[in-house]
């Protein structure tokens, strides 16, 4: 019982649990924000392309 509890105290004060979650954090802020702005280009250029297409 006293290893379960050693193993446990020991990987609540390694640092690596904490920064695999940030970077986990940032990696899905970065994912949303590109998929935002793909969204976003998206919605322009196909605006754009119907705008060109009722000219002609």
């Amino acid at each position: 019982m006293n290893y379960v509890k050693s193993l446990i105290v020991n990987f609540v004060k390694q640092e690596d649990g904490p920064t695999a979650v940030e970077y986990a954090i940032m990696l899905a802020l970065i994912v949303l924000v590109c998929i935002g702005s793909v969204i976003a280009i998206g919605e322009s250029a196909r605006e754009t392309f119907d705008f060109v297409a009722n000219i002609f």
